[in-house]
């Protein structure tokens, strides 16, 4: 198997698909919002015709108003590179949730399901105190957590109430249930990127995701709270209840996509440990492909 991840708008999909005709394999999505019929344009997700060039797994396999986590994902992640290889194919996993990477090679824990009643009073439950309560409770947690996430402060909190123990133990006790050959990472210079990020934005918008973000609106987005932290569309949501205006709305997601494509970088390095492939802004997909496949 061959993994390719990179920072959001870095060129790593068309550079997956070239490996994949080049290898005669299929890409296995590690995106955690393309998982979504209906989150395309704001998504990057792959067109239909790239994926009549090269088949993808993982990719609109449940409505918006399904959850879906990095379990589900892991569950069927492997699922489908066993169904590859079976096949004699090769899988090339690709993407850049590095909380979908971890679930992937480090397995998932055993942390309790969601209590319905218990998740109702804590989202009712000012974050302030959520906070203090996760300081007392367990400081590694409280140290490494992302303190604006309420969404993942809400669930270690939860997991502390039910079992009793310390949320960061339960994460360290993953086990190791999967493997691979070679781990690459595309890397380009910040303004580059930043380049790329917004012409990226701009073309979403040119494309339809205010429309987009309608439509999914009406299909039940909102009631989704995972599906609503994606990058752009939360944002728009903002727009159309008129909270800010759309120049405003285009302007705040190119700066929090360079914001999570900043993130993304420093986990790569922490935690995938990648092959960098240093990617020049005159350089094509292909030459990059090339790189990778050469001995």
């Amino acid at each position: 198997m061959v993994v390719l991840a990179g920072p959001t708008a870095s060129g790593k999909s068309e550079v997956a698909l070239l490996l994949a005709e080049h290898l005669g394999g299929e890409i296995v999505s590690a995106d955690s919002m393309q998982v979504y019929r209906g989150m395309d344009i704001g998504t990057a997700k792959p067109s239909s015709a790239d994926r009549a060039r090269v088949p993808h797994h993982l990719v609109d396999i449940v409505d918006v108003t399904e959850s879906f986590d990095a379990a589900q994902f892991a569950r069927e992640a492997h699922a489908a590179v066993a169904d590859i290889e079976a096949r004699g194919r090769r899988a090339i996993l690709c993407g850049g949730t590095g909380l979908y990477f971890n679930a992937f090679f480090g397995g998932v824990g055993t942390a309790p399901a969601v209590e319905a009643e218990l998740r109702h009073a804590l989202e009712s439950t000012p974050l302030e105190e959520l906070l203090r309560e996760l300081a007392e409770r367990d400081p590694a947690a409280f140290a490494k957590i992302d303190r604006k996430n309420s969404r993942r402060v809400i669930r270690a909190v939860e997991v502390i109430r039910k079992t009793g123990r310390p949320f960061s133990e339960q994460k360290s006790n993953w086990t190791s249930c999967g493997s691979t050959s070679r781990v690459f990472a595309l890397r380009r210079e910040s303004e580059d990127l930043h380049n790329r990020i917004n012409e990226r934005v701009d073309a979403m918008f040119a494309q339809g995701l205010v429309d987009e973000t309608r439509r999914l609106l009406e299909r039940g987005l909102a009631g989704n709270r995972t599906a609503m932290q994606a990058l752009g569309y939360r944002q728009v949501v903002a727009h159309l209840r008129g909270e800010c205006s759309l120049i405003e709305t285009i302007e705040l997601i190119k700066l929090r996509t360079r914001q999570f494509a900043k993130r993304q970088m420093t986990w790569f390095r922490g935690q995938l440990k990648p092959e960098w492939i240093d990617v020049t802004a005159d350089e094509t997909a292909a030459e990059v492909a090339r790189r990778i496949l050469r001995p």
